[in-house]
């Protein structure tokens, strides 16, 4: 029997992409660069603190960009990378999938 290794390519992806904000986050950045209070705003029930620490490991990982504005008071945009543009189709895929999932009648569950 094989066993799933962590070199398994789902296990990479899922290890980048896992958890319950970061593709979400990458929902909202792929259509526009936008700022740390405006993803708060779109991602009902997160914690400054989560965003924060999610924000930070997508950017350690190449796939969001930080833009430090040097005024009073500081101004930080956060935009998707080219190299996280390369994960769209997959969180696209993840869309679609959820609205057809949901056409079929079956309950999310939060």
């Amino acid at each position: 029997m094989k066993q799933c290794t962590l070199d398994n390519p789902v296990n990479k992806t899922l290890k980048v992409l896992g958890g319950k904000w970061k593709p979400l986050i990458l929902w909202f950045l792929k259509e526009k660069t936008m700022r740390f209070s405006e993803l708060s705003k779109e991602l009902e029930g997160i914690t400054q603190k989560m965003l924060t620490q999610e924000l930070r490991q997508l950017e350690a990982d190449g796939l969001v960009d930080r833009k430090v504005y040097a005024q009073v008071p500081p101004k930080v945009e956060y935009s998707i990378s080219e190299y996280g543009k390369s994960l769209t189709p997959v969180i696209k895929a993840l869309a679609d999938w959820g609205k057809n999932h949901k056409m079929k009648g079956a309950k999310l569950s939060a």
